[in-house]
Parts: C-alpha cells; structure tokens; sequence
C-alpha cells in the first residue's frame, strides 16, 4: 500500500487542483499551426426534428398543425370561431376517407404507430371540420387551400366512399307522394307517403275552439285502435296500411305499432299524411323497424325541418 509522505525538509506541503503533469503551451506558440479542420462549424440542420427518430413524419405533422393554426386564425378573424356547439352539430356529416395506417406511413417515410397514425388523423379531421366552415360561409380561398392539403392523404378511392355514404334525394311523383325503402335485420319496407288533403273550412260557420293537442291526439287513437269510439271522419283520413291492412290488424304486438308510429309522434306529424307500405322477410319485429325507417326517411324528404330531430332518433 502506497502512503503519500512529506518530502523530507518541507514543513508544509500541497496539491492544488491546476496541478498536471502536462507541459504548459503558451497560447503565441499556436499561431503557426492550421486549426482551421478543427474549429469548422458544424452545418445547423435543415429540419428542426432532424435529431428525432423520425425526422420525415415530424415534419409533415408540423406543416399540418401550422396549415390548421393559419385556417384557425383565418376564420376566427371571420368571425366564425369559436362555433357553438348546435351549429358544429348541424355541419353535415363526412365519411372517413383517410388512407389507412400502412399507406400514411409509406407517404411519410417512416414507421408509424397506432397513436401516431391517430394523431394524424386527428388534426385531419379538424382541418376538414374548418373546410365545411368555410363552404358553408361561401370562403372559397380558404376552403380550396384546405382541400389541397386534405386530398393529399385521401385513399385513392375517396369519391366512391364519399357517394356511398350520401343518402340518395327521395323523389316525388306528380301527386307529392313519396317513395322510400325501409330496412332493419332482414325485413324491408317499401313506403308510399301521401300528404292528407284537408276539405277547406267554411269560414260562414265558425267552429268551437279545441285545443291543439286533440287532433294529434284522436290521430294517435285511430291509429292504434281504429274501432275506438274517439275517432272521428277528419282524423281517421290519415291512416296506416301496411300489406293492404290496417296499421292495428297487422301488428297485433303493441311495441310493435308503437315502434312504427313513433317517427310521427317525435316529428308532431301525426294526422298529416297518409301512409302505405309493403313488408317482407324476418319478424314482427324486423318489420316493424323497418317500416319505422322508411317512414322517418318519408318524413324528412317531406318535412326538410324534421331531419334533425329524426336523425337524433337514430331513424336516419
């Protein structure tokens, strides 16, 4: 074992921390010397993600998250931002048609993880939120630079997607009757929708005040029960055939009448058309979603302000 000892003659004797065994050089000695390979800066990088992982999909997130701080901005100087919450619910609804997560990380480049791919998609789906905005405020400008962005990570077949998942427009003979199609598990329903003609009052013979919820409800009675004493000949025009029967004799099962009426009911429509459908296949049950849905699609193409409130019913 080593022991440092006093060098003999020394009372004191120290270390100090600048003490090394290396030569001192003066800094004057340098000066014939070439540093110039040395004291090269390195080249600043051209992508502030260049030390990343992934440098390729930082990059393209960074351009999509500042292209959705410019829409932003954009419309909250419009004066469209923030949008309340009833009117981001009345933007019409878009299918998905973003490229999934093996195509996205061939376009960037890179590996990509479910949560990534997700956060892509998330700021894509907001851009397209802000498209919507600006189409419906007539922001052409804007809405065309989104959409040049967006349709960069689209599939290749978005059009077809985007068509099939649009409801096709329900037509109207010459009489305004309607015709829609109904389907629930394996039943379907063929729906005719024919708006009740009222015989015009006679203003000569003034008629006693009732109140407003006795038509809707004698309509409701005459549906369910026709050979109810509560019927009357102004209500009962309005009537439900369904296989050329009426509404209570071909569905005996109460839920089930109260499961095809209920669009009329939620809508107040009750009384104000009248309505003939042809069912096949599946049960009671089956069938009786089914007529639910054709009549609900009926109703809206009819009564465009109802759309809304059926399709949070979940009829359409």
């Amino acid at each position: 074992m080593n022991v440092l000892r006093r060098p003999p003659g020394l009372s004191s004797f120290r270390f100090y921390s600048t003490h090394t065994s290396k030569p001192f050089v003066p800094p004057a000695s340098l000066n014939h010397l070439d540093l110039s390979q040395r004291q090269r800066e390195k080249p600043r990088p051209a992508s502030p993600s260049f030390y990343t992982a992934r440098p390729d999909f930082y990059d393209q997130l960074t351009s999509l998250e500042s292209a959705l701080r410019h829409a932003k901005n954009a419309l909250t100087t419009c004066h469209l931002l923030p949008l309340p919450q009833f009117a981001r619910t009345a933007l019409p609804p878009r299918v998905n048609a973003w490229v999934d997560k093996r195509d996205l990380a061939a376009k960037l480049r890179s590996n990509l993880t479910t949560s990534r791919y997700r956060r892509v998609v998330l700021v894509l789906n907001e851009l397209e939120t802000y498209r919507a905005i600006a189409e419906k405020a007539g922001i052409t400008e804007l809405q065309e630079g989104i959409r040049g962005i967006t349709e960069l990570f689209e599939r290749a077949d978005a059009a077809t997607m985007l068509a099939r998942g649009k409801a096709k427009p329900v037509k109207f003979d010459e009489y305004g009757r309607s015709y829609t199609l109904g389907k629930r598990k394996t039943s379907s329903a063929r729906v005719w929708i024919v708006p009740v003609q009222r015989p015009p009052a006679d203003s000569s013979t003034p008629s006693p005040p009732t109140p407003a919820l006795t038509e809707t409800d004698s309509a409701l009675e005459a549906l369910l029960n026709p050979n109810s004493s509560k019927s009357n000949e102004d209500v009962s025009a309005a009537q439900v055939l369904v296989n050329n029967t009426p509404l209570s004799a071909y569905f005996p099962i109460p839920a089930d009448r109260t499961r095809v009426i209920h669009p009329l009911k939620l809508t107040g429509l009750l009384g104000a058309y009248n309505i003939f459908a042809i069912v096949r296949g599946g049960g009671t049950s089956g069938q009786s979603g089914a007529l639910a849905h054709g009549i609900a699609k009926g109703l809206a193409a009819h009564e465009p302000a109802v759309q809304t409130i059926l399709r949070k019913g979940q009829f359409c």
